[in-house]
């Protein structure tokens, strides 16, 4: 697939940034593990159609967690549906 100049800098900057991510705590990853667990209760299926640069950054995002990406966004929406993860918290994240 063919990049424009505004994509191949995206995925510089986003390059860089994994770069410089850091590891979760031990609090986080205990979060992490749960919210994985959690999802293994699974009795509902869904397809969900999205970008491949998303998808590509989200399976970017869960081998540095070292979980399947289906399960990182799985995590994410059920954080969001119980509340540990609101818009609000979204909005000051992309406004920084």
């Amino acid at each position: 697939m063919k990049l424009d100049d505004y994509e191949q800098e995206l995925l510089e900057q986003e390059d860089q940034l994994l770069a410089n991510a850091r590891v979760p705590d031990d609090k986080e990853r205990v979060q992490l593990i749960e919210a994985a667990k959690n999802t293994l209760k699974k009795d509902k299926r869904i397809n969900i159609r999205m970008s491949s640069r998303d998808l590509a950054s989200l399976q970017r995002r869960a081998n540095r967690y070292g979980m399947p990406y289906q399960t990182l966004i799985s995590s994410i929406l059920h954080r969001y549906v119980s509340g540990d993860l609101n818009e609000a918290e979204v909005g000051k994240k992309q406004k920084v």
